[in-house]
């Protein structure tokens, strides 16, 4: 009886240790058939037969009779592969079924994952390839009549190799496993110009397929919180999702991981970012009970960077001093970028103290970012600058625009600060101009068959190179293995950084004509600027419910329909 009685404790203490130490996943899993076979080796004699059967949907089950299978053969020294597209980018891995071949015995194939077909047929090692943060080159074996699953990376294409010799393999099934999480898109936008439709849906699934259980920069690189790249991210969730704890949860591993006096991300801009995302969220949701929570770290922060300002108001941050990777070189630019970013700091700090009760060191933020406007460094021809100034008030944005952000047009943008540029464009009352670069620098993107955007971009790299899903011709560059630079040098490029997804909370904002102007979204100012477009419509998501809003040119004059849920004021 006692040791029945030991026997039940002892299994009930493990069930208890179990239950606290695993966790239930919250994404859910899609299977994709491939859309098309971009290529395979079928050798002299006939490697491959009936590799269309690829192409069909499956359903992850072995069966003992082997009607329409793919059959692959090693024979005389030579070995199949293929290379499929699955039409979209996608973070998961593959699902491999296979069928009832002669011999029992595993076989190892290669796998080669890519976020391009020239990143696909491309070995670790060559153009930068390589197995960072997630597998995508690596060998394995297939069990005779049986499914098997990959690690996850994020690609879009895939290619087989068979790699054992005189041997025959059966596939039934090589699938696509997308993990994502299952959400509704609760804002919309559609209008009368279908490329912008195009480029505001495709910044919504670049920032969805980084929402897995953290709020990551890239599902192929970087699968990491950087707090800095999260802005943008929260601007898109917010238009385009709502409310979603992966924010909450991703800010607060970025302060439960930066004990102060540190910088998160070793990168002293990232932990203003992490106060200037603060900001932006309690806007949009409202929620004063989790900001209280933020509230020693948020303060403790702000009196640490209330020491890096002097009495002529120029900042002094120590750590990395970064904005982003292409603006690198201009020392002198980014001086300028992170006076303006601290600035913004402090002000957005002055309205969290405020809202937290906090009024003292409200006064004092306000105070220092109010002394720091007298001091304006020079941008030194940087567009990233330049917007930062611009967004701070410590130039006027017209003259920002006009100076250094307009010319050119898109040349010299950025992905991840293209979005401050537009927003500095729309400042300075450029709507239009904004309107063109997004047309022009994102979607010159989806002309090279992005289906999400890219780390970085540049105008320039398109004339004369493929796109990312053809095999590269002789004479054609490589848009995707030849450019490139710093940490994204040729193929370790990301084609799927969230950062880039700034014209969709862009488009929500000033086209739409979404402002937020009270905490929870519970008063909206509806103003839109529809440029050369004849109508725009959509839905913005708020704590209370969704917001409908059409605008419609009509005798010179925009009509505007809006339907708001209870509890939200709307302003013109």
């Amino acid at each position: 009886m006692i040791r029945k009685r030991l026997g039940g404790i002892l299994l009930f203490l493990m069930i208890a240790v179990i239950g606290r130490s695993q966790y239930a996943d919250i994404r859910t899993r899609t299977y994709i058939a491939p859309t098309r076979i971009v290529w395979q080796y079928n050798g002299s004699g006939g490697l491959i037969h009936n590799i269309n059967a690829l192409l069909k949907p499956g359903d992850g089950q072995g069966v003992l009779t082997n009607r329409n299978l793919c059959v692959l053969k090693s024979t005389g020294g030579e070995y199949p592969s293929f290379l499929v597209d699955f039409g979209k980018e996608i973070q998961g891995g593959l699902r491999i079924v296979t069928g009832r071949s002669k011999s029992k015995e595993p076989v190892k194939i290669r796998i080669r994952l890519g976020e391009s077909v020239s990143e696909a047929m491309t070995p670790v090692g060559t153009k930068g390839a390589m197995n960072d943060h997630a597998m995508r080159d690596f060998t394995m074996e297939l069990p005779w009549l049986g499914t098997t699953e990959t690690v996850h990376s994020g690609f879009r294409f895939a290619r087989i190799d068979l790699l054992d010799a005189d041997t025959e393999l059966l596939l039934k099934e090589v699938n696509a496993v997308s993990v994502m999480r299952d959400i509704p898109y609760r804002g919309s936008f559609r209008c009368n110009d279908d490329r912008l439709n195009e480029i505001w849906m495709t910044g919504a699934y670049t920032v969805h397929l980084n929402m897995q259980e953290y709020l990551w920069d890239g599902i192929k690189r970087d699968r990491l919180v950087w707090v800095g790249d999260m802005h943008p991210e929260v601007m898109t969730i917010s238009s385009v999702f709502g409310f979603n704890e992966v924010v909450p949860r991703s800010l607060d591993l970025s302060r439960d991981t930066t004990p102060l006096p540190g910088w998160m991300n070793s990168i002293s801009s990232y932990s203003l970012w992490w106060i200037l995302i603060h900001k932006e969220w309690y806007l949009y949701q409202g929620d004063l009970e989790y900001l209280k929570r933020q509230k020693d770290y948020l303060t403790g922060l702000l009196n640490h960077l209330l020491t890096k300002v002097d009495e002529s108001g120029k900042e002094h941050l120590d750590g990395k001093r970064f904005l982003d990777w292409p603006s690198e070189r201009n020392r002198q630019g980014i001086n300028a970028g992170l006076q303006a970013l601290l600035s913004m700091t402090f002000d957005a700090g002055a309205m969290l103290c405020e809202a937290l009760g906090d009024n003292v060191l409200a006064a004092t933020c306000a105070e220092v970012s109010a002394r720091m406007k007298q001091y304006v460094p020079d941008a030194n021809g940087s567009k990233q600058a330049a917007a930062l100034l611009a967004l701070a008030g410590l130039v006027d944005a017209a003259e920002a625009d006009n100076n250094v952000i307009s010319v050119g047009g898109a040349k010299n943008f950025s992905t991840f600060y293209g979005y401050y540029m537009l927003q500095a464009q729309a400042k300075a009352g450029n709507y239009q101009g904004a309107i063109d670069v997004i047309r022009t620098y994102w979607g010159g993107m989806l002309d090279m068959g992005a289906t999400t955007f890219w780390e970085d971009f540049n105008l320039e790299w398109i004339p004369g190179s493929a796109p990312i899903d053809e095999l590269v011709p002789a004479g054609k560059k490589d848009i995707h293995g030849d450019f490139g630079n710093f940490c994204y040098s040729r193929l370790r490029h990301s084609l799927c950084h969230g950062w880039a997804s700034g014209p969709t909370a862009w488009l929500s904002e000033h086209v739409l004509g979404v402002k937020v102007m009270t905490p929870g979204c519970r008063t909206l100012k509806i103003e839109p600027h529809l440029g050369d477009l004849e109508w725009v419509e959509g839905t913005f998501p708020t704590p209370k419910g969704d917001v409908r809003i059409s605008h419609r040119k009509q005798n010179g004059k925009i009509v505007t329909k809006v339907k708001a849920p209870k509890g939200v004021k709307i302003i013109d």
